[in-house]
């Protein structure tokens, strides 16, 4: 790292991290210099410093060979403006627009700036994450119009749909611009579901954070909670014991196999093999159910905390979860070969939603989805912290890029994350669950950075007095991925929407899309 950028100072903890200060008119040199490096982009935000004495600042993250690299860049107070980087990272796009929203800071030469995240929650004007934000205002009628952009032409027409779905899906807008049945467009429109999580971590102290930071997506509760975590360990020195390791990389596994079986078997009903759909689904919920009764929570919610784990895995407890295991493996494979062999899935699923590998590459496409389309990203093999660092993580990977890849990537998934719980569940060490975690000093950063089941996830951290928190931005892989969803759809007709979709399956919530 130190060849890239000699100031970057090593963050404390497990994970390589390092964090760099440079000036707001080098930001795109750096950038250009990390995309020419094959860097990708993790995250961009903005935090107000006024109550430091200062103005804003713009951050990056950016995911190096070396590990993960934190740029801060001030800016100032009355223009706070930076130089636009949507052109090096086109995932940036959608950031930067956030960043505005948010905190008030503008991109120079973005290519959009409507609104992304307002939805007439607050006034035009007035930025949420500002410290003196004014939580009463409200905003005029009328300023919630969305200029989606207009496909014209003979035979073009529009079908909007959402944001309110049936079922219990969350909201989101699709505006889907045809002809025929083919998709010539389609543009989303998401940040219905925007939560004030980042404005909500400012009330409470780093301990409290934790609960909320697992809240974030329920469907990756146990990954958010671990980045947390990760990141206030890190700001505050402390290493959790061997045996909390262990249980956090089975829980992080559960919530990974979990969310597979849902996945396989929404897919298998959205290609009328119905069978597919409750068997999927059977299995599942006898999962979930065991995760209740033996770490305490359906979706695991609560059992990383500061420190280490809530609730230990008796022996016991350990020989159910691996019998229970090993019944799910061999009904996964029989369930394969089914949908293998299926010519209706087949035909529906093969060259359905591609994604390129070059597209994939020019957005930075991580996790499930960047998997199968040839980005061979994975945490626990490229970063691997306790207690990756000695399983040797096999990376599943594809290069269609299709709905079938991003199948058979769920299944590869399942297998290797059966084989990582039972050599976690055979070496378990002996020891405490937790350790203390006391408050970290003022301005002491850390950041977390795990492989959730849909992808990477990113916490950074920056502490206030008093054991407060002045700043923590949540970042989901969906970011990253939304606009491919846009881009895999098109040339595919409408009624195939729902498969692509559904083979990525992004969340439309966390962290506020």
């Amino acid at each position: 790292m130190k060849d890239f950028l000699p100031d970057a100072e090593r963050l404390p903890g497990a994970l390589p991290a390092w964090h760099a200060s440079i000036q707001a008119e080098s930001l795109r040199a750096v950038a250009q210099k990390a995309r020419e490096g094959k860097a990708r982009l993790v995250a961009l935000w903005a935090s107000d410093e006024t109550t430091r004495g200062a103005g804003y600042a713009v951050h990056l993250a950016l995911a190096l060979p070396a590990g993960l690299l934190w740029l801060s860049a001030p800016l100032e107070r009355e223009h706070p403006r930076y130089p636009g980087i949507a052109d090096l990272f086109p995932c940036a796009a959608r950031m930067q627009r956030a960043a505005y929203d948010l905190v008030g800071v503008h991109a120079q030469d973005n290519p959009d700036h409507r609104k992304w995240l307002r939805h007439a929650a607050w006034p035009g004007g007035q930025f949420p994450l500002r410290k003196d934000f004014d939580a009463d205002a409200r905003p005029e009628p009328g300023e919630d119009h969305y200029p989606f952009v207009r496909v014209e032409g003979e035979g073009v027409h529009e079908i909007a749909v959402g944001p309110v779905h049936a079922g219990t899906i969350e909201p989101g807008h699709f505006r889907f611009s045809i002809v025929g049945e083919k998709v010539l467009r389609l543009e989303e429109r998401l940040g219905y579901k925007h939560k004030g999580i980042e404005k909500r971590f400012e009330a409470l102290s780093a301990d409290e954070g934790a609960r909320l930071a697992g809240r974030v997506s329920g469907d990756s509760t146990v990954a958010y909670a671990w980045a947390y975590a990760m990141a206030l360990e890190a700001a505050s020195g402390v290493q959790p014991p061997a045996r909390a390791l262990s249980l956090r990389g089975i829980a992080l596994e559960l919530e990974r196999l979990a969310n597979h079986l849902g996945d396989l078997g929404y897919l298998g009903n959205d290609v009328a093999l119905s069978f597919g759909f409750f068997q999927f689904w059977r299995l599942k919920e006898d999962l979930l159910r065991l995760n209740h009764e033996l770490l305490g929570h359906r979706y695991l919610m609560d059992f990383v905390v500061p420190g280490g784990v809530a609730r230990n895995l008796e022996p016991s407890a350990l020989a159910r979860l691996l019998d229970a295991l090993g019944s799910i493996e061999r009904e996964v494979a029989t369930l394969r070969t089914i949908y293998d062999e299926h010519a209706g899935a087949q035909d529906r699923f093969i060259m359905t939603g591609q994604v390129t590998l070059e597209l994939a590459a020019q957005f930075g496409l991580a996790g499930l989805a960047g998997r199968a389309s040839g980005q061979a990203y994975d945490l626990r093999a490229d970063h691997p912290v306790p207690p990756y660092a000695e399983l040797e993580v096999r990376v599943a990977g594809h290069i269609r890029g299709d709905v079938a890849a991003r199948v058979s990537v769920r299944f590869e998934e399942i297998t290797e994350s059966l084989r990582l719980m039972r050599a976690l569940g055979a070496a378990l060490p002996g020891g405490e669950l937790r350790v203390a975690v006391a408050a970290p000093r003022a301005g002491q950063l850390g950041c977390g950075w795990v492989e959730g089941w849909r992808g990477e996830v990113f916490v950074a951290l920056d502490a206030a007095q008093g054991g407060r928190l002045h700043r923590v931005h949540p970042h989901d892989p969906s970011w990253q991925s939304w606009p491919l969803l846009e881009r895999a759809v098109l040339g595919n007709i409408v009624p195939d929407f729902p498969l692509v979709n559904k083979s990525f399956n992004l969340s439309y919530s966390g962290h506020d899309l």
